[in-house]
């Protein structure tokens, strides 16, 4: 496991406060929030595949989200109560990057929004098989 002092000097102070002290970026302004291209979703933190873009959805949210994770075991799920809530909240399971959270109003076929911070994934862009 790394220490805090690698993940200070690998992430953006954003990143940080997102992936390792569980902030969220504002509505809207995530690099990820309207991206339309094909590919991978990665774990900003250690690179782990999480999501597919075949599986990211306009939520109307302000944060990119996805109907399921790219396995089932992709992301590990605990419960938030912080901020005066309750909420599930989505970590990356190989590294425990906090990514978001997870509500049931999303679409077929899962019924579920994975609600995920830009700042938390990297998307690995599919290469045109044409070019």
């Amino acid at each position: 496991m790394q220490d805090e002092k690698y993940w200070r000097e690998k992430l953006t102070p954003e990143q940080y406060h997102i992936c390792r002290e569980k902030g969220t970026e504002r509505a809207f302004t995530g690099e990820y929030c309207d991206t339309k291209e094909e590919g991978a979703y990665l774990c900003r933190c250690c690179g782990e595949a999480l999501f597919e873009s075949n599986t990211k959805y306009d939520s109307g949210s302000g944060w990119p989200s996805f109907y399921q994770p790219k396995t089932s075991d992709a992301v590990e799920e605990e419960h938030d109560r912080s901020h005066g809530m309750t909420r599930v909240e989505v970590l990356c399971k190989a590294c425990g990057a906090h990514l978001g959270h997870v509500f049931e109003d999303g679409p077929a076929p899962t019924g579920l929004r994975y609600c995920i911070n830009s700042a938390s994934l990297e998307l690995a862009k599919r290469e045109d098989s044409d070019g």
